[in-house]
This record gives structure tokens, sequence and C-alpha cells, in this order.
């Protein structure tokens, strides 16, 4: 089995990416929402007037299952849209009258996002295994 001739260093910089904001968003974001739920969604913030239980679900979803998506390297772009998707709706909605360092977090993880939905998940990833 032959390697491809991209450089190596690129594919570790795209995995990196990969665990450090999914692996950050999974446990410092999405994890203490799902386990917290009860608490949160009769007071969640309702940003589309869905209501505050339906808007936590969505964000759960994004900020566990999707970022235990591009963890993985598992369909990685699509799991990013929802991801993308709930940044850009804190930074620009929810946070939108704030100091830029109130939104700064969420216009970080915005951007890593963006790029890694330009790049892909690179060579090490199980979308690379599964689809070569």
């Amino acid at each position: 089995m032959l390697l491809n001739s991209e450089p190596i260093s690129e594919d570790l910089g795209y995995l990196t990416l990969r665990l450090t904001f999914g692996g950050t968003m999974f446990w410092q974001h999405g994890w203490p929402k799902l386990m917290s739920f009860a608490e949160r969604m009769d007071h969640f913030p309702d940003p589309f007037g869905l209501g505050g239980t339906f808007s936590l679900i969505l964000i759960v979803f994004a900020e566990v299952v999707c970022s235990a998506m591009v963890i993985l390297g598992l369909w990685t772009r699509v799991a990013l849209i929802p991801l993308i998707l709930g940044m850009a709706v804190i930074a620009f909605m929810l946070k939108s009258g704030s100091d830029f360092g109130d939104k700064e977090l969420s216009l970080v993880y915005l951007f890593a996002y963006v790029v890694l939905l330009f790049t892909g998940s690179g060579r090490f990833s199980v979308d690379r295994i599964s689809f070569k």
C-alpha cells in the first residue's frame, strides 16, 4: 500500500484541529449541556422562536454528536455545518451587542470550523479509512 504524496504534516495539522476544536467543544460545552439538560431546557435562549427546549436540543446535537463526528473524522464536512451555524448564531445573534471579548470564543470556534470545512478531515480520519 502506497501513501499518497501529500505532506504528512498537513494531515497532522488537520488532525490537531479536529481533535482540539472538536474535543474541547464536546467536553467543555456539549457534554455539560447534555448532563444538565433538564435544568437548562426551561430558560435556554431561543433566538428563532422555536422554544428553549428545541433550541437546546439543536445545540446539544451540534456540540455532542457533530463534535464527536469531527473528532473521528466521520462525515466531517457535513458535521461541521451545524457547528458553524451554532457558533454564528452565538456570535452574531445572541452576543451581537456584546464586546468582542464576549464573542471571541465563539468566533474562534467558528473560523476553525470554517477552515476544516474547506480543508476536509485529512488522512487520519474515519472518512479516509472507510472511503479511501
